[in-house]
């Protein structure tokens, strides 16, 4: 396949001038994952700050509404991948704003649950579809085939560094 060398290509030519007995091959793949995430986040980001969400927030709030009902802040640092205090501090945030509410178990006192308000539910089911159509157009470089096969790619990637 022929392509226009990006500067991944010459991140890799860079170091085996530096070092040629390192192999860099890997560069090949993550480079351009964590590259590409950062420009997408970049791009994507704008279209949730108009809603005075960043993309830990939304992320956060899209976890709850697919959840259907209250989970635990562990279940969310799960669906997240955020550090416990990371997700302590966003509910806060997002508790003081009237989007999440946290209630205690009634099993377990201990435990704490969190959901939507009503006020966040009306907020993420009005970003979410601008959000997904914001995807979409940056998707339209790549054909149907294409964005296909990328995400059975990306989908091995993530079972390979996550597990089962």
């Amino acid at each position: 396949m022929n392509r226009t060398p990006d500067l991944i290509d010459a991140a890799r030519e860079q170091w085996s001038g530096i070092h040629p007995d390192v192999d860099t091959a890997s560069i090949e793949v993550i480079g351009r994952v964590l590259r590409a995430a950062a420009v997408l986040r970049r791009k994507l980001d704008s279209t949730i700050a108009e809603d005075g969400l960043n993309r830990a927030e939304f992320d956060l709030l899209c976890a709850l509404r697919r959840s259907g009902g209250p989970v635990t802040p562990g279940r969310l640092n799960e669906l997240t991948v955020s550090s416990g205090a990371a997700t302590t501090k966003r509910l806060q945030q997002l508790a003081d704003r009237g989007l999440v509410q946290r209630s205690t178990d009634a099993r377990d006192r201990r435990s704490a649950r969190v959901q939507l308000t009503e006020h966040g539910q009306e907020v993420i089911d009005g970003i979410f579809p601008r959000a997904i159509a914001a995807e979409r157009s940056l998707l339209t470089g790549l054909t149907t085939r294409q964005q296909k096969a990328l995400a059975g790619n990306l989908a091995e990637l993530l079972h390979a560094v996550e597990g089962p």
